[in-house]
């Protein structure tokens, strides 16, 4: 757990280093959970959320994105359910005096177990050496065995408890696992209770008569109000999903681990919308289509796996996780659910008005069924941006720090480095940046050693370095510098674009799954 910690501390440390991430309003000492994407982050985000659109928008006929507003009716979250079931059970210590999320104290206990299954892997590889069959061991080692049993039963009851609303065994079950309040070290705990995770706001002029506003928590209802109008005009026919990203918010009593658990977020969510009864067959297909998603990417099937919900929200027939190896743990990236009808009837409920879809082969009208999938984006760039940091011994025995992005992610794809500041080499090498910028994000870099620019652009995850030395006057030739091997080889400036081009662009990731 400490690699872990350590490793964690390096994300965040490097994040504001290299101008991906700042604390917000730093300068007024910050506010708690909430942070601004530096100069490289948004280039980042903004490359993570196009491959994400691309990928539901542009490849799918069937499905289209709005931009929905973030302030709404405030009916819409009665009918949504927000308003009387959007809640987090709270559990305060009387010692520390310090406010917990009870259930993430629980899976805060379970992680600690789910670290010592992986030490006693880590073990028996090392043991064992080429000879080691890590599905068997998991299968067949005693402790191991009891270890994930532990886990399933306390993840069990937890869903079944916070499912019933017994918040009593909530606390119980903290109490029977012993868990200590992390600050002080008591387990002197109040009653669990529940606390509604909705900001609100005001709309209006006069104190008097301003109408009471929330600000939105999902980006989902955005869609559900707009299902007809996008129906009608887009002459949709079902099965068709629509798909939006856009900022959330949340009064998170307990946000933590950097960009993790924030107070305002970024979500990715695509509501399809199904004739009822198909929902199971379109559910495992889109489980199967986001999976693929995230390993084109690279980044490794051993840093992915689903988890099946034991509690089930109020809207669901079925729902599961993709969870993603985090530097603390497995943790949730996207969700896919089945959402029934609930949302759709509920607002024909809550206004009156019909909202439904006449099916021609059916020879009916009825309320469509609805699969979403709803990934953060915040929690997609930790993702992106965590497995990337490394720290590789090159020989001679340097370290060098690296950002080994995917290349279509990258915030830039090239730097253009002149040798030396004078000679003509200054001018030729920005005539190259301004003949690839219309491509791809480029840059210029001309302070210190050309060894330290490499290193600069490496910790900046930069996939390719264009050095401009006094050869290029000469033949029109330079030296093109890969990110992740830091192979060099001389090719023609006029190749650059084309070698370039086609291991960048976001198309390079579309075709992969």
């Amino acid at each position: 757990m400490t690699n872990q910690s350590d490793q964690f501390k390096k994300v965040i440390s490097h994040a504001k280093e290299y101008g991906f991430i700042f604390p917000s309003s730093e300068i007024y000492d910050g506010l708690s959970a909430v942070y601004d994407y530096a100069q490289n982050g948004s280039a980042l985000k903004n490359n993570i959320r196009e491959y994400w659109w691309k990928a539901m928008v542009q490849l799918n006929e069937n499905i289209v994105g709005i931009d929905a507003a973030i302030l709404m009716h405030p009916t819409t979250w009665k009918a949504s359910g927000h308003v009387d079931a959007f809640n987090d059970p709270l559990i305060d210590n009387k010692t520390s005096k310090k406010r917990y999320r009870a259930d993430v104290l629980v899976e805060d206990y379970v992680a600690k177990i789910e670290a010592k299954v992986e030490k006693e892997v880590k073990k028996a590889a090392k043991r064992f050496g080429n000879t080691f069959d890590e599905r068997e061991f998991r299968a067949t080692n005693p402790r191991v065995i009891a270890n994930q049993e532990k886990i399933k039963v306390i993840l069990k009851r937890l869903g079944k408890s916070l499912e019933k609303e017994d918040l009593a065994d909530v606390k119980a079950l903290i109490e029977e696992l012993e868990i200590s309040c992390p600050d002080s070290g008591s387990r002197d705990w109040t009653d669990v209770k529940q606390f509604n995770l909705m900001f609100g706001t005001k709309l209006g002029a006069s104190a008097d008569t301003a109408m009471d506003l929330y600000l939105r928590p999902e980006t989902a209802q955005g869609i559900f109000v707009n299902f007809l109008n996008v129906q009608k005009t887009g002459r949709m026919k079902l099965p068709f999903g629509i798909a939006q990203t856009g900022k959330a918010f949340r009064n998170e009593i307990v946000a933590r681990q950097f960009i993790f658990r924030m107070r305002e977020f970024e979500q990715m969510e695509m509501q399809f919308f199904i004739p009822p009864g198909t929902q199971q067959e379109w559910y495992n297909k889109w489980k199967e289509n986001r999976m693929k998603w995230h390993l084109a990417l690279g980044m490794g099937e051993e840093k992915y796996r689903f988890h099946d919900h034991e509690k089930l929200a109020h809207y669901a027939d079925a729902a599961s996780d993709i969870e993603f190896l985090f530097p603390f743990g497995f943790k949730e990236l996207e969700g896919i659910h089945s959402r029934t009808d609930f949302d759709l009837s509920s607002h024909e409920k809550f206004t009156g008005k019909k909202l439904q879809y006449f099916d021609p082969e059916r020879n009916e009208s009825y309320v469509p069924y609805v699969v979403e999938t709803s990934i953060g984006l915040d929690r997609m760039f930790l993702a992106v941006f965590s497995n990337a940091l490394r720290e590789e011994t090159l020989e001679g025995g340097a370290i060098r720090t690296v950002l080994k992005f995917p290349y279509p992610l990258a915030p830039n794809k090239a730097a253009v480095l002149p040798l030396v500041k004078k000679d003509g080499l200054p001018e030729l090498a920005r005539d190259i940046v301004d003949n690839l910028k219309w491509d791809f994000q480029t840059v210029y870099d001309e302070k210190d050693a050309v060894g330290r620019r490499y290193r600069r652009q490496d910790a900046l995850g930069t996939p390719y370095c264009i050095t401009v030395d006094h050869q290029s006057l000469e033949d029109q030739t330079v030296t093109l510098r890969e990110r992740d091997s830091m192979k060099q080889e001389r090719i023609a400036i006029a190749e650059l674009k084309s070698t370039i081009e086609g291991k960048v662009s976001i198309g390079t990731l579309l075709r992969q799954f």
